[in-house]
């Protein structure tokens, strides 16, 4: 329970994984703002360090992003949910504080048929 004349949530009560406190950090949207789409495995690289005045969750991304980190590793380390994550990063891409990117595509695997050339000739070696 909290103390008299300080607000519920406020302090020492205040729960890591409160509704309140994902409310509270998210500004109460559900959403980014920014219309990239970004899922588990877009990597997030920070444009410099965290400039003054930002929220504590979004200077945390900033600092811990300075080498690019997906979407799902930022939540894993801020313990937040990636729907949370997610909007933070948002309004981090709508300032232009990170970037963005997918990542590196799997390389197509080569024909069958070059496969099966290759194994002969070492075969035959």
């Amino acid at each position: 329970m909290s103390e008299p004349g300080r607000p519920r949530g406020a302090g020492p009560d205040w729960e890591d994984g409160s509704p309140e406190r994902l409310y509270v950090i998210t500004g109460g949207r559900s959403g980014s703002l920014e219309s990239a789409p970004l899922d588990l495995v877009t990597l997030i690289v920070a444009r410099s360090g965290p400039r003054p005045g930002l929220p504590p969750e979004h200077a945390a991304i900033m600092r811990m992003c300075q080498a690019p980190l997906s979407v799902a590793e930022i939540s894993a380390y801020l313990s937040l949910p990636v729907s949370v994550v997610t909007v933070l990063v948002g309004d981090l891409l709508a300032d232009g504080d990170v970037l963005a990117r997918a990542p590196v595509a799997r390389a197509q695997l080569p024909d069958l048929a070059l496969i099966e050339a290759v194994i002969d000739g070492l075969q035959k070696l």
